[in-house]
């Protein structure tokens, strides 16, 4: 009872957020939507007794959206990236490429001979998924992982030119903020 009400919680979350990317007016806040739809999409796995391919998901998306906040900092400055702005662009054509791509999806999943199974499921099904998704290439992930990390981190300390500390003072508490680059936050 209490994983149904937590799966189609997460499944409710999950397409709203995926909405709220569209309907949001900032990169920044599309990127967390889409973070968060893409957690509860993780959530909504892991209660399908999918724990691989769960945590999977959640980890990857966050590390992606990790990723595009720190290109955003990076390339625009945490301003920018908060600034309205749509993040739809060309709408008539793209509702009309993706009703002609959901009719055609549709038609073939409806017109295809699905093949009937064959032989039985493996006994734990999640651990066949890990090993035919990684296989012989886990340990080279166990080691690029933390790499991954330390660049990320590295990025958004080399992206960011001025911090909090810079512009409020070392104990956060300098009235005017002194803002070295004319147009933010100080003006």
């Amino acid at each position: 009872m209490v994983a149904d009400v937590v799966f189609w919680i997460a499944a409710v979350v999950a397409v709203a957020a995926g909405a709220a990317v569209f309907v949001v007016d900032s990169m920044a806040r599309a990127t967390y939507a889409l973070a968060t739809s893409f957690i509860a999409v993780g959530v909504a796995v892991l209660l399908l007794a999918q724990n691989y391919v769960g945590v999977i998901v959640i980890l990857m998306m966050v590390m992606e959206m990790a990723v595009m906040a720190v290109y955003m900092v990076m390339f625009m400055g945490m301003n920018p990236a908060l600034m309205p702005m749509s993040m739809v662009h060309g709408k008539r054509m793209s509702i009309a490429v993706s009703a002609a791509t959901f009719a055609l999806l549709a038609a073939g999943i409806l017109s295809v001979d699905w093949p009937q199974r064959r032989g039985s499921p493996p006994g734990d099904v999640t651990a066949a998924l890990g090993a035919a998704l990684m296989g012989p290439k886990m340990l080279a992930m166990v080691v690029i992982s933390p790499v991954m990390v330390a660049t990320i981190v590295g990025g958004v300390v080399l992206a960011t030119h001025r911090s909090r500390y810079d512009r409020l003072g070392d104990d956060l508490r300098r009235r005017p903020p002194r803002d070295p680059q004319p147009g933010g936050v100080g003006r």
